[in-house]
């Protein structure tokens, strides 16, 4: 059985996207990989975080995990920093990457650029993200089109090490969902949706209640022309939402386009509105009977010991090879 190794920040609430592009994905693995998923609290500190609310954000991105249907029996889900060999592996890999190639890598350009002050994790954090996927043998990555370069960077380093020092890395493989790995911002097709952004109208969170995601569904842009079809290059926006319809149903699109032909967009957004509500209501329940429980805690308790068996493990064949200790 091939290995899955997913990580996400816990750097606030996730949205619709994060669950469509990704999470809803994650589902279905499980039974078929052995995954793991982790939260990369030690990512999220790359940049000024207040410590209480990260705490919180760690709980409830497990409890999120949780209710979306991970199940802990078929996969392993644990925080990073429960796991040491995450951050010791990372030095490692920080050690056999180049300065040069850590700067050409886009997410660091975009988030130094014009700041005087820049933590050195966010040009050196690349090699830390190859450490947590290198550590579990992993097969299979599934990412977003924003994440690639990252990856791509992983498998260098990786047969780098296995070159240099002693074949013991599995080299991972790329895998982008064909429909839906991006969700577009509801106010603006051309950027991802995203939790980082401050206009809380771009974005659904997988938290917001009926009457906030109507809202915020009725208010997405749409276009001037008035027909709902697909057409990524002349219809983004009305695209985007056909996507999220889709994936909330599993309803086609071209049968969504019948649908809807001759009809306005406000029978569409409102219809849109409800599979969205009725796609997040199960998993809030979920989530709220599970965000401050014990059967949280003895979960990720139970995730971080089969993680820290398998991650110890590949440490000391890494320190090994590399001639660290005695």
């Amino acid at each position: 059985m091939k290995t899955v190794f997913s990580g996400i920040q816990p750097s606030g609430t996730l949205t619709l996207g994060n669950y469509l592009g990704a999470m809803k994905h994650f589902v279905d693995m499980q039974e078929d990989y052995n995954c793991y998923f982790c939260i990369v609290d030690q990512h999220a500190i790359t940049v000024p975080q207040d410590r209480l609310q990260l705490k919180k954000n760690i709980k409830s991105l497990a409890a999120l995990y949780l209710a979306v249907g991970i199940d802990h029996d078929k996969s392993t889900l644990f925080i990073q920093s429960e796991v040491p060999a995450h951050a010791q592996l990372g030095w490692i890999m920080q050690c056999v990457s180049y300065i040069g190639e850590l700067e050409r890598m886009t997410q660091f350009k975009d988030k130094s650029e014009g700041k005087e002050a820049v933590s050195s994790a966010l040009l050196t954090y690349p090699p830390l993200m190859a450490a947590d996927i290198l550590l579990y043998k992993t097969d299979i990555v599934p990412v977003g089109e924003d994440q690639k370069q990252h990856l791509e960077l992983t498998r260098d380093l990786a047969e780098r090490f296995n070159k240099k020092h002693n074949d013991i890395f599995t080299i991972p493989e790329v895998k982008i969902p064909k429909v839906g790995a991006r969700i577009m911002s509801l106010n603006d097709p051309h950027k991802k949706m995203s939790k980082s952004n401050p206009n809380p109208k771009s974005y659904i969170s997988m938290l917001d209640d009926e009457a906030t995601i109507t809202k915020k569904i009725k208010s997405a842009v749409t276009d001037t022309e008035g027909t709902i079809h697909f057409d990524r290059e002349t219809k983004p926006a009305v695209s985007n939402l056909l996507t999220i319809y889709s994936l909330c149903t599993g309803i086609d699109i071209n049968e969504l386009e019948a649908t809807y032909s001759g009809k306005g967009y406000g029978e569409f957004k409102s219809d849109l509105a409800v599979a969205v509500v009725q796609t997040l209501k199960p998993i809030q329940d979920r989530y709220y009977e599970l965000v401050n429980s014990d059967e949280l805690d003895k979960i990720l308790d139970h995730g971080a010991e089969k993680a820290n068996k398998v991650a110890t493990k590949m440490m000391k064949k890494a320190e090994k090879a590399m001639g660290l200790g005695r």
